[in-house]
């Protein structure tokens, strides 16, 4: 999974996902203008309950909240990262006034699957996290056993199902929405450059299944190993291929940066440059030339970045990218609470509804398999900035 730090730069019968989160966005959007700083004294308002798992003693005994567990890293190299998920969580406990939830985030560098049993014996019942696969296969077992669903924020398909939801971004989504978007301004055969390793083999098949699914074709694929000759090498024999409308660079922006005006003197100067999801925290790809005209799909940061502006008010620093997550969970979880009631089960059916969610992401919804479906937006790349040239859908039709 890659993390980042924030870049500088249908209906339903009886309530509306866009309207719970116009509501949780107006408490976010009216609490930027009241922000506490850190250190200040809390808010005199009563506030959703978070915690900390204590190493010893069990929680206090609340039977009027739903127990939530917050399963993310805080400490090890992947702290700062799942603490940032951690503020985000809190941050909509208090913007949507979450009073009957209770979450408490465990630590999982330690071990994800003694954390979970930990949230287990407290009585835990849904799990937000974790973040990464394999600490999702550690814990899916015993969640599944206690009826315990895992709503994980990795990107992962294969631990997807059977109890386990996906709310991570999935490359394989990002790569069928630019294509299909380039099918319909023309392009009919694609090439593609993919790193080395299970991430390139997964973005090389989704390509080849978005283009056949948009009534194109690949003429054209290499992969390599992000070494600078590995990489020109791969350019080299990509340019080789003559006549493809559209290349996929599979990839992080920092290697587009390098690619791009490689594929411009490799005698594809015509040829449109796409993108993954990955480009959309990379700024400098506008100060490239050779990127300018290049197109990606990732989700619309509007809304992001307004959490951004509360995180930094409330945090004092910038949250990694992976925090909304957090945030849209916890919407998540407020927005079927209400017809939960206290001490069953979670009702896991609810997860899987036609209709969906909306969040800081957009709209989103899990299927069958467990897989979160997104609403992308294609961007452009331009001298100034990102430019929407395909607005994300703001809801999804039925299945």
């Amino acid at each position: 999974m890659t993390v980042m730090a924030e870049a500088t730069y249908r209906r339903q019968p009886t309530r509306s996902p866009l309207r719970v989160l116009a509501a949780a966005f107006g408490l976010l959007i009216a609490g930027c203008q009241t922000v506490v700083p850190r250190g200040a004294p809390p808010p005199a308002a009563p506030a959703p309950v978070t915690s900390t798992r204590p190493t010893n003693d069990g929680l206090p005994q609340d039977q009027a909240r739903h127990r939530i567990a917050l399963l993310v890293p805080t400490s090890g190299a992947n702290a700062a990262v799942g603490q940032s998920i951690a503020n985000a969580a809190n941050l909509a406990l208090l913007d949507t006034g979450g009073k009957n939830l209770r979450i408490t985030t465990y630590d999982t560098a330690a071990g994800a699957a003694a954390a979970a049993a930990r949230a287990i014996a407290d009585g835990n019942r849904l799990f937000l996290g974790p973040l990464l696969a394999n600490d999702v296969r550690a814990v899916a077992s015993a969640a599944r056993a206690a009826k315990v669903p895992v709503i994980s924020f990795s990107n992962d398909t294969d631990v997807a199902g059977d109890g386990v939801f996906l709310l991570g971004f999935t490359p394989s989504q990002s790569i069928e929405r630019v294509v299909h978007y380039a099918r319909s301004r023309g392009a009919t055969r694609f090439a593609g450059l993919v790193p080395a390793g299970l991430y390139g083999s997964r973005a090389g098949s989704a390509l080849i299944k978005a283009a056949e699914d948009a009534g194109g074709s690949v003429v054209s694929m290499q992969s390599y190993d992000r070494s600078p000759k590995a990489i020109a090498a791969a350019v080299q024999k990509l340019g080789r291929e003559q006549g493809f409308d559209a290349i996929l660079i599979a990839d992080a922006g920092r290697i587009a940066v390098q690619v791009a005006p490689l594929i411009r003197r490799s005698g594809s100067p015509n040829a449109r440059l796409l993108g993954t999801e990955l480009w959309n925290t990379e700024p400098s790809l506008s100060a490239n030339p050779a990127a300018r005209g290049a197109w990606f799909a990732s989700v619309t940061d509007t809304m992001y970045r307004q959490l951004a502006t509360k995180y930094r008010a409330r945090f004092g620093q910038s949250p990694y990218r992976l925090a909304s997550l957090g945030y849209d969970a916890v919407l998540l979880a407020t927005r079927i609470a209400g017809d939960w009631k206290v001490g069953d089960a979670f009702p896991i059916r609810r997860l899987t509804a036609q209709d969906g969610f909306s969040g800081v992401d957009g709209a989103f919804r899990f299927g069958s398999n467990g897989i979160a479906e997104r609403a992308l937006a294609v961007h452009q790349i331009d001298p100034a900035g990102f430019t929407i040239v395909s607005p994300a859908p703001r809801s999804f039709d039925p299945q």
